[in-house]
């Protein structure tokens, strides 16, 4: 018997945020390190987050990763760094804007 959609998705969810736990239990000083996930582009924390070959993905987008797998979505790990590429150039500059304001209130 397969899965629906909406199965995968929440045994996605559950997984992952599993993962979150069990980095946590196992290193709780995993909370204070953080990342910059090489597929949304923010800064995260280094709990739940997977590496797939040269990339490293917070816990977000590994949900997005495992489910677009198992739903068939794409088939590697490049397919969604791809499609991800908005959202890192929109990280990316809100991160520039906001080191310019930082820089103005020093000066001022």
């Amino acid at each position: 018997m397969s899965k629906t959609n909406e199965e995968i998705i929440e045994e996605m969810q559950q997984v992952v945020a599993q993962m979150v736990i069990d980095d946590l239990e196992e290193n709780p000083d995993v909370a204070n390190e953080y990342f910059d996930c090489d597929c949304c582009g923010k800064n995260k924390c280094m709990a739940g987050s997977i590496g797939y070959g040269t990339y490293r993905l917070c816990n977000d987008c590994v949900l997005l990763a495992e489910t677009g797998f198992a739903l068939g979505k794409f088939t590697d790990i490049q397919s969604l760094i791809d499609a991800m590429e908005d959202s890192r150039l929109e990280e990316l500059c809100q991160f520039i804007k906001d080191e310019e304001t930082r820089k103005k209130q020093m000066d001022n």
